[in-house]
């Protein structure tokens, strides 16, 4: 199993959890990186609401000693904004800086930032030149593979970003077109890795060791990153570290075990989030948990009316017996 060093850091492995907005929070990342995961990455956060100082993104960037090493990600399309709000923030104990290029999202894109700023190469060196030069912090960035079928540009992209001095280039295969539908397409990963000197890290399709495994021996890249499969499985990390190290793979977690997972991430839920916050945070956590299982329509639909705690646990132990 490989080390991963991107600037001054060297990670415990090279498998990662991506950054998602509402599902890598706090309480998530601390259980990902218990289950073994390297890096964790946070929710993205709006260069202008630093800017702004906007009361909701304090509680977004809080980082607890246990998850660390942490990534930390900013998304903006002003580049002076970036890089100021960088420096304000730079003595936070993240680990990287990344800057998010990848998001599809409407409202993200319509104001010509995450995933639009694949459009224009001049603009993504701009932000990432002046974000190296501002900062000590190593800088990576997200991109995907272009913005549509007609503009597949991740490797021109991340030849600008490795000339402006980023650490390490995360590259999702799929355009922003497609979102999240479809077959990632990891040859672009694979293009990627050959064409830059710097770490690549590849994410799409990956929900399981054997895939973990295959992206990275098909792509050469050096890490693996793990959106979507962890969600509600954050015990993913484990069983691809035990398959890369060992060629092991481990039994799916007891029901004893998952029920254990969710009460603690219920728990973590309450103490950073408070009620009413934390358990409307948790049903969407619980439905992607009980996925599969017997009778998961009607988890469902009891898990979507649950408001306080005492409910919450209580619908845990139906479910879990």
């Amino acid at each position: 199993m490989s080390k991963l060093t991107i600037g001054n850091v060297t990670l415990d492995n090279n498998i990662i959890l991506a950054p998602m907005a509402g599902v890598s929070d706090l309480p998530f990342r601390l259980l990902c990186r218990e289950q073994g995961a390297g890096l964790v990455c946070m929710e993205m956060v709006s260069a202008k609401a630093i800017y702004y100082n906007n009361r909701n993104t304090e509680s977004l960037m809080e980082i607890h000693p246990r998850e660390m090493p942490v990534s930390l990600q900013l998304f903006g399309s002003d580049p002076v904004i970036i890089s100021e709000m960088a420096k304000r923030i730079e003595d936070r104990p993240f680990s990287f800086l990344d800057i998010n290029m990848g998001c599809p999202v409407p409202k993200v894109v319509n104001n010509g930032e995450g995933s639009a700023l694949m459009k224009n190469p001049g603009l993504v060196e701009e932000i990432l030149s002046g974000l190296v030069k501002a900062i000590r912090k190593p800088v990576t960035v997200k991109i995907r593979k272009g913005f549509n079928d007609e503009s597949v540009n991740a490797v021109e992209i991340a030849k600008i970003a490795e000339s402006c001095g980023v650490a390490a280039v995360a590259v999702h295969g799929r355009t922003r077109e497609q979102y999240y539908s479809g077959h990632a397409d990891w040859d672009i990963i694979a293009q990627v890795k050959d064409a830059v000197k710097i770490p690549v890290i590849g994410n799409g399709d990956v929900d399981t060791p054997q895939a973990a495994a295959r992206m990275l021996a098909q792509t050469g890249c050096d890490g693996v990153m793990i959106g979507r499969g962890a969600q509600g499985n954050p015990w993913i990390f484990r069983e691809i570290r035990e398959y890369l190290e060992r060629g092991v793979i481990l039994p799916p977690p007891t029901n004893q075990e998952k029920k254990e997972v969710i009460l603690r991430h219920a728990a973590l839920q309450l103490e950073y989030k408070g009620e009413y916050t934390g358990v409307r945070e948790m049903r969407k956590h619980l439905a992607w948990y009980t996925v599969g299982m017997p009778h998961s329509a009607k988890f469902r639909r009891m898990i979507n009316s649950m408001e306080t705690m005492e409910e919450l646990l209580a619908g845990v132990e139906r479910i879990f017996g």
